[in-house]
């Protein structure tokens, strides 16, 4: 099979000929920047300054020689945009803290921090206060709170709508020059269009906009999700309205390449519990999810991914019912998460984008044979009848081992019978 028939099957819940792998595609399936210079020598490959991609966590493109090297079956159609609001255009050269030298956006401006570290922008614009924090010993971005006065009587909806807004000609052809070239690769296309992240907490501070408004505190909007639930409905109600226009601008131009849609990155649930209830999940959130996924379903060839870290389970059905294909990041360590419980529970009706190997204690502290032992039982358990993608819980971070992150990617070749 080549890479699309392979991911096709196994989003199809049929058995593929060989479990189709993705790292690089979107912002919660990728690779640091560091680990993927040091992948890159791993596998001998040119050596050139990784790309950031991403910003925010400082992923790093995965060119199409490393994909090859690592087995991945799918690339990304990423947005106009990065998480800063600045576009990936006018690459240039930028020595990070740790001393490896990555090319970023001409508009990547940051300054040092008095304390230590670095502040990045919104837009490039180094008038404005800033919006991410990177620690002197950090790898990536922390967004920074920039929230006014909270006035409930004065609460405005239009202020948490300001990033959601029809799509601009110029976006609109963006896509569909990158639809263009996408068309020519022989991979999977996983597309992240953007507009449809209800309540995604990392989207809530607006890391993007220069004076943000409305309910910006994580704490504050939290909050919200319990004593103001009028007010999330109807922010919710616009977003999801300006949606389903954009995506079916956006079908128009790119939507015959894409296999797989991003949806939402709402985060339900903590290391050991929820950030809420399935009731709160089915009275606040499951509205739009549906009326999303049932536009996606019924005009498109589109699968709708998922991603909710945490312990998930007990929301598993409310997905399926909400309408997502797709789960991601199946994160193993936290309660409830057992891979086989999962796959016994959901796999026929939920597909597995991830849970490869644990990011938190095996991969970065383990050996290379507990990393290969576990790469390959949960390859056993999730691959059952298709409906598994490989992917790590969440990206691989900065330090990984790189020799602990080639012990998994040969542990998936050897399952998939590759030498």
């Amino acid at each position: 099979m080549d890479h699309k028939e392979r991911l096709r099957r196994a989003l199809n819940h049929q058995a593929p000929d060989k479990i189709p792998v993705d790292f690089g595609s979107t912002a919660v399936t990728g690779i640091h920047a560091l680990a993927v210079e040091k992948l890159r020598d791993h596998f001998g490959l040119e050596k050139r300054p990784v790309k950031v991609w991403e910003p925010y966590q400082f992923l790093g493109t995965v060119e199409d020689d490393l994909a090859e090297a690592m087995g991945i079956d799918t690339v990304g159609l990423t947005p106009p945009k990065t998480i800063f609001g600045f576009a990936n255009q006018g690459w240039k050269e930028f020595q990070a803290p740790w001393g490896q030298v990555v090319l970023v956006s001409e508009f990547f401006r940051t300054t040092p921090c008095p304390a230590g570290g670095l502040y990045l922008y919104p837009e490039g614009d180094l008038s404005v206060p800033a919006s991410g924090y990177m620690p002197g010993s950090g790898f990536f971005f922390d967004t920074i709170i920039r929230q006014e006065p909270i006035d409930d009587d004065k609460l405005n909806v239009e202020d948490n709508l300001e990033e959601f807004q029809p799509i601009s000609p110029e976006d609109l052809k963006y896509f569909e020059a990158e639809a263009g070239r996408l068309a020519k690769s022989d991979r999977a296309v996983v597309a992240t269009f953007g507009g449809t992240a209800i309540g995604d907490i990392a989207l809530v501070p607006g890391p993007f906009l220069k004076h943000p408004k409305g309910i910006r505190d994580l704490t504050e909007w939290y909050v919200s999700t319990v004593t103001r639930q009028e007010y999330l409905h109807r922010i919710f109600s616009r977003q999801t309205e300006v949606a389903l226009r954009n995506l079916e601008k956006i079908n128009q131009v790119a939507g015959d390449i894409v296999e797989v849609v991003f949806v939402c990155g709402t985060d339900f649930g903590t290391q050991d519990s929820q950030f809420c209830s399935p009731k709160t999940f089915e009275s606040l959130y499951a509205p739009y999810y549906r009326k999303l996924n049932g536009w996606i379903h019924r005009h498109t060839g589109w699968k709708t991914f998922k991603h909710c870290c945490g312990s998930a389970e007990i929301f598993m059905s409310h997905f399926i019912e909400a309408g997502f294909d797709i789960i991601n990041p199946v994160q193993l360590s936290a309660k409830g998460m057992d891979p086989k419980l999962l796959k016994e529970r959901y796999g026929d009706k939920l597909v597995f984008w991830g849970g490869g190997v644990d990011t938190q204690r095996t991969l970065p502290f383990g050996k290379p044979e507990e990393v290969r032992k576990e790469t390959l039982r949960n390859c056993e358990i999730f691959s059952q009848n298709g409906g598994f993608v490989f992917n790590t819980v969440h990206n691989i971070q900065a330090n990984v081992p790189v020799e602990n992150v080639a012990a998994m990617v040969q542990a998936v070749k050897e399952f998939n019978g590759d030498k």
